[in-house]
């Protein structure tokens, strides 16, 4: 029989226990382990989950890294083309970790109806485009087909259809510059998408690269840019340089975080702040704990004293009463997980917390559940707990027997 755990288990089951003068410090003391665990899951599974679905919007609309032009052209539109015919292209076989690569090419235009009038993008995309990567946005309608022969159909952001009192299957005329004069394109939306990333929404419009070609007066092998997928994000920066390597001397290759460097330095700003809540709240839980522990070692000042008379060892002493704050610490932890989870849950069904987009670049808070890092958040409080503990238990050694025995 383990005597230090069976002790513990009387101490913790005895009547006395719950009315005693400690059991309101414990509560707190639970009650912080609570609340701790629930702010750390909270902040770690929206911090991780907001970063990864910027990150994600950020290149469903861009591409990991962007193929284009070494020019000093700071806009998003194309005014020197290049040509298709690229050794990496349609296959970027020299760099194994690029897992899709698509021409694109984007002219600016300006949106006129009956009422108002719209300054947009024009992104031109052909039959490689990856549209998986957008479609969860398509709020109304569906994707243009761009596979057969030449369409007016495009698809618009929510932003402009609301600014123009535009909806599915309108057609509205768009005017593109050139040197003399202008272009005028008819075209009709076909889907409206919501990326809640108000830099591309309150931008762009997609349809059919021919028509860029035919405004341009290109020849059909001649692009804008090239997109380009990774398999791993986290390893973005080696495969861009990779990429930028073998790609020929007149072509410039950038990355996203390059690109949108004040986005992606925004986002780090995130992992402090996780690293700062979860080290207030282990802080915290701990001193709580220490606070309770301490409580309760003085509650049982004769009992520790009439172990030792016994021939109870210091150490057998002090385990008997890890073990006791080891129950409080397990009992904090599952209320906290069961509360913190269950409002993750909830806010990931039903988004109830809301978040503006012209400041987040979200509609809602995303959240990213891992059991992974929620076992880690809990070993790693359950073992600096454990070991801060070690700390106050040693007073116990200090305990005489004769006058604990004694002791009122």
């Amino acid at each position: 029989m383990n005597l230090e755990y069976f002790i513990a288990k009387r101490l913790i089951t005895a009547k006395d226990y719950k009315s005693s003068i400690s059991a309101p410090i414990i509560k707190i003391a639970i009650s912080a382990i609570a609340i701790g665990m629930i702010m750390m899951i909270i902040s770690v599974a929206t911090g991780i989950g907001l970063q990864q679905k910027i990150r994600e919007k950020v290149s469903a609309f861009n591409g990991h890294i962007i193929i284009s032009n070494y020019d000093n052209n700071q806009s998003e539109v194309t005014l020197v083309p290049i040509s298709k015919k690229q050794d990496f292209y349609p296959k970027f076989t020299s760099v194994p970790e690029v897992q899709h690569i698509q021409a694109i090419a984007s002219k600016a235009g300006i949106i006129r109806t009956e009422t108002a009038f719209e300054g947009i993008i024009f992104k031109g995309v052909g039959t490689d485009y990856k549209w998986d990567n957008i479609k969860e946005y398509i709020v109304q309608g569906r994707i243009p087909n761009n596979k057969g022969n030449l369409n007016e159909e495009v698809v618009i952001s929510q932003f402009i259809a609301n600014r123009l009192n535009l909806k599915v299957g309108d057609a509205f005329n768009t005017f593109f510059m050139k040197e003399k004069g202008y272009n005028l394109r008819n075209f009709d939306i076909v889907g409206i998408f919501n990326s809640g990333f108000q830099e591309f929404d309150a931008t762009y419009i997609i349809g059919d690269i021919r028509h860029m070609q035919r405004i341009n007066k290109w020849s059909p092998d001649q692009i804008g840019a090239f997109e380009v997928f990774v398999n791993d994000f986290n390893t973005i920066e080696s495969t861009g340089e990779q990429v930028y390597a073998h790609t020929a001397s007149t072509l410039d290759s950038k990355t996203i975080i390059e690109k949108y460097s004040y986005i992606f330095e925004w986002l780090q700003l995130f992992d402090f702040n996780i690293i700062v809540i979860l080290v207030v709240m282990i802080l915290v839980a701990t001193i709580n704990m220490v606070v309770a522990l301490l409580v309760l070692i003085l509650e049982r000042t004769q009992m520790i004293g009439i172990l030792k008379a016994l021939g109870a060892n210091n150490w057998s002493v002090r385990i008997i009463f890890l073990y006791n704050a080891f129950y409080l610490i397990i009992r904090g932890l599952f209320w906290g997980n069961f509360i913190g989870i269950s409002l993750l849950l909830i806010q990931q069904q039903f988004g109830i917390i809301q978040l503006p987009p012209e400041n987040y670049y979200v509609n809602q808070a995303p959240v990213y559940l891992n059991w992974g890092y929620i076992l880690l958040l809990n070993l790693l409080t359950v073992t600096v707990c454990f070991l801060v503990l070690l700390i106050p238990s040693y007073i116990i050694t200090k305990i005489s027997p004769v006058k604990a025995i004694r002791f009122d």
